[in-house]
C-alpha cells in the first residue's frame, strides 16, 4: 500500500522549485496559481532568499503549490492514501480529490495571510521539545500556560504560546529534554489563531468539495475522513487545533503502508516516518525533491501502489472506519432503516476510546459491510447508505 505525504511550513528551502520550472507548462501553472494566492510563486520558489520564504503569508501557498506541481507528474490513480502536515493538509485534500488545485491554492493564500495577521496581534512563538517522557513534557507545557501545538511523534512535541512563557519553559525544561526555539512568526495551531480560523471559515463556506477518491488522513486525530465537507471543516478547525502527526503515522502503520513518497520540499516527514515506523515492516521511502527523483517515485508507486479501496459512487454513500479498532453497530439499527445526516450508526472502539461513526447524508441503511466486534482498519467500509429523502 502506497501513501503520498505533503509537507508543512519549515520544510522550504531557497530555490527549491527552480528545477521544476524546466518541465513543460510548470511556469505557466505557477503563474496562474500566483494570481489565486496573491503572491509570486515563481519568484518565491526560485530566487527568494530564506528570510523572504519564511514569511507565513508567502510560505503556505508556496508549499501547497510545490506539492501539487510535483504530484501532477505521478500516477496518482495507484495511490491508496494521502496525508499532509499542517498546511500540507490542503495539498493532501487536493490529491484525494476533495478540493480542486485552485481551491487548495486559494485557501492556502487566505490561510497564510490571516495567520500572519494573527501572529502580529501578540508576541507569541513556538519551541520544539525533544526527548523526555511524553506525559511529563505535556504536563510541563500546560504548567507554563502553553499549548502542545504539534505532536510529531519520534520524541518531538512542539510547545506554542506567549514568548515569556516559552522562555520560562526553556529555563525549566522537563527531564531529559532539549528545547529548540523555532524561527516562526507566532503560536500556530493554538487559540491565538482564532481570528485566522474565522477568516478562513468565511472563505471556505463558498468552496465546493467532492468525496475523497482515496484514503485521506486528518491531522486532528489521524482518522480517515470519508466525506469532503467534513474534511473542509476539519481544515478550517485545524488552524487553532493541534497537529497530531503522531496519530497520522500510527494510522499509516495500522493501514499496513509499505511505501511512502514525500512531495517537495521533501525530507522532514520522511525523517519522522523513518524514526517512528521502524523494524521489518518499515515502509520504503522516496523523497521527491527534483524532477530527477520522479523515476524512483514512479517505480515505488508501481511496486507498492494499489487502487483505492473506497471510491465514491453517485448512488450511495459509504460510511468508513475513522480509526483502527473494533466495530460495533448502533443498537436496533437494521438494514432497511431510514437514517438522517449526523445520526450515529455505530462506534469504533480504539486505544483512545470509542469513536462515533455517523451518517453523512439522509438515506436508507441498505447494507452492513462490517459486523459487531469485527476488527476494522482506517478507511474500511462499514455500511452502505443509499438514496435520498
Amino acid at each position: 500500500m502506497l501513501a503520498v505525504l505533503s509537507p508543512g511550513q519549515g520544510s522550504q528551502k531557497p530555490g527549491f522549485l527552480t528545477p521544476w520550472l524546466d518541465l513543460a507548462g510548470a511556469e505557466a501553472r505557477l503563474r496562474w496559481w500566483s494570481a489565486l494566492a496573491g503572491v509570486d510563486l515563481v519568484h518565491l520558489g526560485t530566487v527568494a532568499d530564506a528570510e523572504e520564504i519564511k514569511d507565513t503569508a508567502r510560505t503556505q501557498p508556496l508549499l501547497v503549490a510545490a506539492a501539487l506541481l510535483a504530484a501532477e507528474h505521478l500516477p496518482l490513480h495507484d495511490v491508496t492514501a494521502t496525508a499532509g502536515h499542517s498546511v500540507g493538509e490542503l495539498g493532501a485534500a487536493a490529491l484525494a480529490g476533495v478540493l480542486t488545485a485552485e481551491s487548495a491554492i486559494t485557501l492556502a493564500g487566505v490561510r497564510g495571510r490571516e495567520m500572519a495577521a494573527a501572529c502580529a496581534l501578540e508576541p507569541t512563538g513556538m519551541a520544539a521539545v525533544l526527548g523526555g517522557d511524553p506525559d511529563e513534557v505535556l504536563a510541563a507545557i500546560e504548567a507554563h500556560g502553553l499549548h502542545p501545538a504539534n505532536r510529531n511523534g519520534a520524541g518531538q512535541i512542539v510547545a506554542a504560546g506567549a514568548r515569556d512563557n516559552l522562555d520560562k519553559l526553556a529555563a525549566e525544561p522537563p527531564a531529559k529534554t532539549r528545547i529548540i526555539r523555532l524561527q516562526v512568526a507566532g503560536a500556530f495551531h493554538t487559540p491565538y489563531m482564532a481570528p485566522a480560523e474565522a477568516a478562513l471559515a468565511a472563505v471556505a463556506g463558498g468552496i465546493v468539495t467532492a468525496e475523497p477518491a482515496r484514503i485521506l488522513l486528518s491531522n486532528r486525530d489521524g482518522a480517515a475522513v470519508a466525506h469532503g465537507r467534513e474534511m473542509l471543516q476539519r481544515l478550517v478547525r485545524q488552524v487553532t487545533a493541534p497537529v497530531r502527526w503522531d496519530l497520522c503515522m500510527r494510522t499509516l502503520a495500522d493501514l499496513g503502508v509499505t511505501g511512502v513518497v514525500e512531495l517537495p520540499p521533501a525530507g522532514t516527514l520522511a525523517g519522522l516516518v523513518k524514526r517512528e515506523l521502524k523494524g521489518p515492516d518499515a515502509p520504503e521511502i522516496v523523497t521527491l525533491n527534483t524532477p530527477d527523483d520522479l523515476p524512483a517515485a514512479r517505480d515505488l508507486i508501481a511496486r507498492h501502489g494499489a487502487r483505492p479501496r473506497h471510491e465514491p459512487a453517485p448512488s450511495f454513500r459509504v460510511a468508513v472506519a475513522p480509526s483502527a479498532g473494533t466495530f460495533g453497530r448502533a443498537e436496533g439499527l437494521a438494514e432497511g432503516t431510514t437514517v438522517r445526516v449526523g445520526q450515529v450508526i455505530g462506534h469504533v472502539a480504539t486505544r483512545q476510546g470509542p469513536v462515533e461513526v455517523t451518517a453523512h447524508g439522509d438515506g436508507v441503511l441498505t447494507e452492513w459491510l462490517a459486523g459487531t466486534d469485527d476488527p476494522v482498519a482506517p478507511g474500511q467500509p462499514l455500511a452502505r447508505i443509499g438514496g435520498h429523502l
